[in-house]
């Protein structure tokens, strides 16, 4: 993992040296420490927040772990009709209503949407949470961010992190691949994120760290380095996998907000996830959808790199002065993006979707994603100023763009 002092210096660097850091154990049989970290604490009333698949994986586990000691409260999530559990106002409620008034500190027990949910209601009820992945799927177990479905809207909401996070290795090697695919896949992402950041910086006066930025591309390498061991399900793998994901979310931890491991392919993801919400679809996994995007977006930029005339941009454009000043350093970061057959293939040798079709996502919503999706959040990426300068709308397959 990387160096506290590292965390401790971008703390200084951005005024947050109050921070406190969650308790990170990433090992074989972390689970095991749960009961020495709970007396510690002097906590009495233990809630576990599971659904149906993580109570099997770890929650009656830990539940055997921690009741001869704890007082123990488990909550089951309701899934939807497609069986999958969905971070809506709905099942919200049930978290506010099914969590007793007396509780010392809540469980997450499973990956990214029970953590999202959790994170919330601890954030709500002023209860203290510890995180328990049961996959190394997302890059948010450490973040204070809360993305949410509010009437079918993605919104994402500052809440609260974890003050401790137990990874059990063990359990990880059990996930099944897809959730660990999926995981690799949120930390590809960080290509086009961490661009969409500098970008912004560029263009927009958005607040910018190099270090921040740093840190996070250490942690994306590391994971990419790492890619064989972790198609394997290799121990060693699955540990960088997911010190990766906790770094990444430190680092969004420190700074407040997400702009290093989020941009234009997490808003083409969202988009993809509240058009399966409307329409009543089933969910697909987040890392999933990310590493989808992030090659439509490696192809848009490619494309944009290639076809930006920048003497004939909307001249009407605020953001176009600022763009043609630093194109030059603008057009030098794509060309350092890997292409997106090389992700593809990275996603794939890890055991993820590599193109649309096999997550059943059609070019007409890609298409779709491509013109609208930047409404999403109120940030200068590149597919921002795509749309801002562009003379007709970007059609999926990617295709010459006359801007």
């Amino acid at each position: 993992m990387a160096l506290l002092r590292d965390f401790t210096r971008l703390a200084k660097e951005v005024g947050a040296e109050n921070i406190t850091y969650p308790e990170i154990n990433i090992e074989k049989e972390a689970i095991n420490l749960l009961p020495a970290y709970l007396e510690l604490k002097e906590f009495e009333n233990v809630v576990l927040i599971v659904d149906d698949n993580t109570r099997k994986a770890a929650g009656n586990q830990i539940d055997e772990l921690v009741s001869e000691s704890f007082r123990v409260t488990t909550v089951e999530l309701r899934p939807n009709r497609h069986g999958q559990v969905i971070a809506d106002e709905q099942t919200l409620v049930q978290l506010l209503v099914e969590i007793p008034n007396n509780t010392d500190v809540i469980l997450a027990v499973g990956s990214g949407t029970i953590h999202d949910m959790v994170r919330f209601v601890s954030y709500k009820m002023k209860l203290p949470f510890i995180s328990v992945p049961t996959a190394a799927s997302v890059d948010g177990f450490t973040s204070k961010g809360a993305p949410l479905i509010f009437k079918g809207v993605k919104k994402t909401i500052q809440a609260t992190a974890p003050i401790a996070v137990f990874a059990d290795v063990d359990i990880l090697k059990a996930a099944p691949q897809e959730m660990t695919a999926a995981g690799f896949g949120d930390m590809v992402g960080k290509y086009t994120s961490l661009l969409d950041w500098k970008i912004s910086s560029l263009v927009d006066n958005e607040p910018y760290n190099q270090l921040a930025a740093n840190l996070t591309r250490r942690s994306l390498e590391a994971c990419v380095n790492s890619s064989l061991e972790i198609a394997d399900h290799e121990e060693n793998g699955l540990s960088i996998l997911m010190q990766s994901l906790i770094e990444s979310g430190l680092v969004m931890l420190v700074l407040d907000y997400s702009r290093p491991a989020s941009g234009s392919e997490h808003h083409l993801s969202h988009y993809w996830e509240m058009e399966l919400l409307k329409n009543d679809g089933k969910q697909l996994l987040h890392g999933a959808k990310v590493g989808i995007a992030t090659t439509v977006i490696i192809d848009l930029y490619k494309q944009l790199m290639v076809d930006v005339d920048i003497n004939n941009l909307a001249p009407n454009c605020s953001y176009s002065k600022k763009f043609i000043t630093n194109w030059v350093e603008i057009k030098s970061q794509m060309e350092e993006l890997p292409t997106s057959s090389q992700i593809k293939d990275t996603l794939y040798a890890v055991g993820g979707p590599r193109i649309p079709e096999d997550l059943r996502i059609s070019d007409v919503l890609i298409t779709r994603s491509l013109n609208e999706a930047f409404h999403l959040r109120e940030r200068c990426t590149g597919l921002f100023l795509v749309n801002q300068f562009k003379l007709k709308d970007i059609n999926y397959p990617i295709e010459k763009l006359s801007i």
